[in-house]
């Protein structure tokens, strides 16, 4: 009897070890395939760089200052991670807008605006369809970060809550990072200036909300820019191989 018990106990004790060397070769397999799936988002980012000034840098600031407003939100971990992939992804629809409309260093004419906003469809119609939970958000965000709380935004004059939250988020980065860091048409613009700027379009621009949430957080955002400065040389390069293509 106490052989036939060892010899369960033996048994036992390999399963158990089988289980977990199992367990952990998914656990492997499944973060290769996240990997990959974060690689070929920021690929797919990339290609739209080649035809906007927006650094690298900014793209990934987007994503990270993303995250931690929609944590401030109350989102749950899997949702916060999702908008820090699926918020770089917020203008790819400006691959398919013209040079002389996305590289012009002056102020665009009516049509040239009219044709400009169009970047949010375009973008919304390159990532609709998919089953994917980031690119599903993906889309939202690139269809509507150009929504006003008040309505007043495009493409389709949503207000409030009507506006997906994703994009409400996006919307308060994205401002954010753009006054804060050098354009070819201006120069960056201090901390007290961009959160003017922001707060004048409390509740009309932004969602009030997470504006304020934003606005309690500023030095972690601003810590993430330290971090992730504008003007690396590979951004240089990049650039430089950009218009010679």
């Amino acid at each position: 009897m106490a052989h036939d018990t060892l010899v369960g106990s033996v048994e036992f004790d390999s399963v158990r070890q089988y289980a977990r060397e199992l367990e952990e070769q998914v656990r492997h397999q499944l973060a290769v395939i996240q990997e990959a799936y974060e690689e070929t988002i920021y690929r797919l980012v990339t290609a739209s760089r080649y035809r906007d000034e927006e650094t690298g840098a900014h793209i990934h600031r987007t994503g990270l200052c993303s995250e931690i407003l929609a944590a401030a939100a109350g989102w749950p971990e899997d949702r916060v991670q999702r908008i820090g992939l699926a918020a770089p992804m917020h203008d790819i629809g400006k691959i398919g807008i013209p040079d002389a409309i996305l590289r012009k260093p002056s102020s665009l004419t009516p049509r040239e605006t009219e044709i400009m906003r169009l970047h949010a469809t375009i973008g919304a119609g390159m990532l609709h369809g998919s089953n994917s939970p980031i690119l599903k958000m993906a889309e939202q965000i690139a269809r509507c970060h150009h929504e006003h709380w008040d309505g007043s935004g495009y493409p389709a004059g949503l207000a409030g809550h009507e506006i997906p939250e994703s994009a409400r988020i996006v919307a308060i980065v994205d401002v954010f990072d753009a006054l804060t860091h050098d354009r070819v048409y201006r120069p960056a613009m201090s901390r007290e200036e961009a959160t003017d700027i922001l707060c004048a379009g409390r509740g009309s621009h932004f969602d009030p909300d997470l504006l304020d949430l934003f606005l309690e957080r500023i030095p972690e955002f601003e810590q993430i820019a330290a971090l992730n400065p504008d003007q690396t040389t590979d951004d240089a390069e990049f650039h430089a191989l950009a218009g010679a293509v």
